[in-house]
């Protein structure tokens, strides 16, 4: 099978299998999309979701946040890790918006890449979800899932990932097709375990690089 026609049959089946997926931050505005993304960085997204409801107890909005010094923002975001630099970064991320885009979260891609601390997966992530547009988010999750079935091959550098399947995905399904591959990854072809390849959906068309059977 050609990596186009894979990349086809495996998005049909994970929609078929996941028709629900959406991205697993909570958030309601597209600059809480970007202050959760940050925290995201080698932390959960549960654990996030419950440090943000705090950090918009206290900083409600754009302007607050953007008036906040990093030190007030690191003593709630801590518990994310990497506190210091998650908080300068959202710091400066806020204040940017207020000054240079009237606090609003620009939709084009090259200038979300200019905003503190965030790079292509995350600009990619705003750009499907807030604005639905093209977009692939080169996670963790997506590196290893499309290494494994062959839709990419032996790449791990997040960029690469993404040019690569930017070439057999169409861009319409791009965005939700990196949300399923998260859903399947934890609950299917998992990391931290032997992959459940018995009750798996692509099981049958799968090459299960890497994976010792």
């Amino acid at each position: 099978m050609e990596k186009q026609e894979m990349a086809l049959e495996v998005i049909k089946r994970l929609k078929e299998e996941y028709p629900d997926a959406d991205c697993t931050l909570d958030y309601n505005e597209a600059w809480k999309l970007l202050v959760s993304v940050r925290l995201a960085a080698q932390c959960t997204d549960a654990r996030v979701n419950i440090v943000v409801e705090k950090l918009y107890e206290k900083y409600p909005d754009v302007d607050a946040l953007a008036k906040a010094e990093p030190e007030q923002i690191e003593e709630i975001v801590r518990p994310c890790g990497l506190g210091k630099s998650k908080s300068r970064d959202i710091s400066a991320c806020m204040r940017m918006l207020k000054e240079k885009y009237n606090g609003k979260v620009p939709d084009d891609f090259n200038e979300l890449l200019k905003l503190p601390g965030v790079g292509r997966k995350s600009a990619n992530l705003i750009m499907g979800d807030v604005f639905g547009k093209p977009a692939i988010v080169t996670d963790t999750h997506c590196i290893r899932l499309t290494n494994r079935m062959g839709l990419v091959d032996g790449i791990k550098e997040p960029k690469k990932v993404e040019m690569a399947l930017w070439k057999i995905i169409p861009p319409e399904e791009g965005s939700e097709f990196c949300h399923r591959l998260v859903y399947h990854g934890r609950e299917v072809c998992s990391a931290r375990t032997k992959p459940h390849c018995e009750k798996c959906c692509l099981n049958d068309i799968c090459p299960k690089i890497g994976v010792e059977l």
